[in-house]
């Protein structure tokens, strides 16, 4: 059999669907086609379940439904069993997809039956399908995806459950940190207004580090506020001042401007924790790198904030004592927690307490060891960026370039973020690595995995329409490393009295804290 096309009619004879099968035919022939059947079957009187009526060149084969007429036109040498039979799986589609045989429904569900009806007939010959298949075939289904979809829901409820879980837990734990930890820092404080020294001593506080509780104890480094000279000072709020009373002014107008941000300060939460697997003492080394270097070349102000802090997770070891072995060659001055003992640690690199009945709190960080290391020149940084906007007419090409200045550093999870005009989309035409267009914040983030020697240098070039060069700064970048510039290692860690080892586990990470380009 050859089938030409599949209509379907209301009772007054207007054409509701019609499919058309071949693609030789022409459209006006097509259109003659379909209009000749409404006049065929008005002028047929006995009417009957399953009839057709022929012209000189086509047959009609055509089933009454309800308020709809389903037509097939077919050519007059094919098999009118087979028509008949093609008729019949035509007519149980309709109800599959139609809740009546009326012309709205019809209407709503056209774009379902035309799918359905190419399952049935391809290029004029029937396949061999059931109603099943054709079901099956129209709504796509996958046994992959849904696997994959059931997989993805037990995930998600087994991440969710996880961090319920995880939330009661450090609550609780944060509820029974509170209680303990408050005597530890009153008891350094006893002990340093008793000491001989007639200048009291504040309590020692915990360095930055965080704990898996949720809690942060208070940074004892932060020294007081930097402020630079009065003049640039004064140059640059001046200039802040007139951009925002400009942008103020067209928002009056009723322009929409968004703000352009200053400063990415979220860029640092997209360096992961380190998870290092936790022994019942976990001593931890951090450093934090802050510094504000000039566009132009040379260095406003660096500085290194360093700390030891343990925690200890079984009370029976909360007087362990830690040997350290320093081999740094900086000049780093080390001061070591007043609830110490100084002698110790001066002549055998130990930090031990000095009263065994004032033992380290348990499940708390404490610092027991910090410094604080200037870096006089831009050579002491361990990464270098260059920013060079050209101004175009219009537009502005940039080109950055990073450089590892300490080859013996290796510096992971680089994000250096160059601030944008407002609403401007760059162009980015060469990257050693990855990048990122932050639409909403107007950044664009350069991200390197690893910076070593094999990759000690790398660029990024863009170009955008509009703008100066002062909208590319200052950039800011953010990076950790395990190669610390006070080179502090932890060689042991044994008992208070018999001297005893103590299972261990030792943590060594340097962080940016604002390292920025001006």
């Amino acid at each position: 059999m050859v089938l030409i096309a599949a209509a379907i009619y209301s009772k007054n004879g207007k054409l509701l669907l019609c499919r058309q099968f071949l693609s030789e035919l022409t459209k006006a022939r097509l259109q003659g086609l379909v209009d000749t059947f409404p006049k065929l079957v008005i002028s047929e009187k006995n009417q009957k379940e399953h009839t057709y009526v022929e012209t000189d060149s086509v047959r009609y084969v055509y089933q009454p439904m309800d308020k709809i007429y389903l037509a097939l036109i077919t050519t007059k040498t094919s098999n009118i069993m087979e028509d008949l039979d093609c008729l019949r799986l035509f007519a149980r589609i309709i109800p599959e997809y139609c809740r009546s045989n009326d012309e709205s429904e019809v209407f709503n569900n056209v774009f379902e039956l035309i799918a359905a009806f190419d399952e049935v007939v391809v290029l004029g010959y029937r396949e061999s399908v059931n109603l099943a298949q054709i079901r099956t075939f129209t709504e796509m289904d996958s046994h992959e995806e849904r696997i994959f979809n059931q997989i993805q829901i037990a995930q998600q409820k087994a991440a969710k459950n996880n961090m319920l879980e995880k939330a009661k837990e450090m609550k609780a734990k944060k509820k029974a940190m509170g209680g303990v930890s408050g005597g530890f820092q009153g008891g350094f404080g006893r002990t340093a207004q008793s000491g001989a020294s007639s200048t009291p001593a504040a309590p020692f506080k915990a360095p930055i580090a965080s704990t898996d509780f949720g809690s942060a104890s208070a940074d004892p480094f932060k020294g007081k506020p930097k402020t630079g000279g009065s003049g640039k000072a004064l140059k640059l709020g001046a200039k802040g001042a007139s951009e925002d009373s400009f942008l103020q002014q067209l928002r009056q107008e009723g322009q929409n401007v968004s703000d352009a941000p200053s400063k990415l300060d979220r860029v640092a939460d997209v360096i992961p924790e380190v998870n290092v697997r936790r022994e019942p003492v976990h001593v931890k080394i951090t450093e934090k790198l802050s510094a504000q270097i000039l566009r132009g070349g040379g260095l406003k102000s660096a500085e290194i904030q360093g700390s030891v802090s343990l925690n200890i997770s079984d009370p029976a070891f909360t007087t362990s004592a830690i040997h350290i072995q320093n081999q740094s060659q900086s000049e780093a001055k080390l001061q070591v927690h007043p609830n110490l003992d100084r002698k110790t640690w001066q002549t055998d690199s130990v930090l031990k307490l000095k009263n065994v009945n004032k033992p380290f709190p348990p499940n708390t960080d404490i610092g027991v060891l910090k410094w604080i290391l200037p870096l006089p020149s831009e050579d002491e940084l361990p990464l270098n960026i260059t920013c060079w906007p050209n101004q175009l007419s219009p537009g502005v090409a940039v080109s950055v370039e990073y450089t590892l200045t300490r080859k013996n550093m290796t510096l992971e999870n680089v994000k250096i973020a160059i601030p944008l005009p407002p609403s401007t989309a760059p162009i980015v035409s060469e990257c050693d690595g990855d990048y990122e267009y932050l639409k909403s914040k107007s950044t664009l983030v350069w991200s390197i995995a690893s910076i070593d020697e094999t990759n000690e240098t790398g660029t990024l070039e863009f170009e955008v329409p509009n703008g100066d060069t002062e909208h590319f700064f200052p950039v800011n970048v953010v990076f950790s490393s395990s190669d610390l510039y006070v080179d502090l290692a932890v060689t042991n860690v044994t008992t208070f009295e018999a001297g005893e080892p103590v299972a261990y586990s030792k943590e060594t990470r340097l962080n940016t804290d604002n390292y920025q380009i001006l």
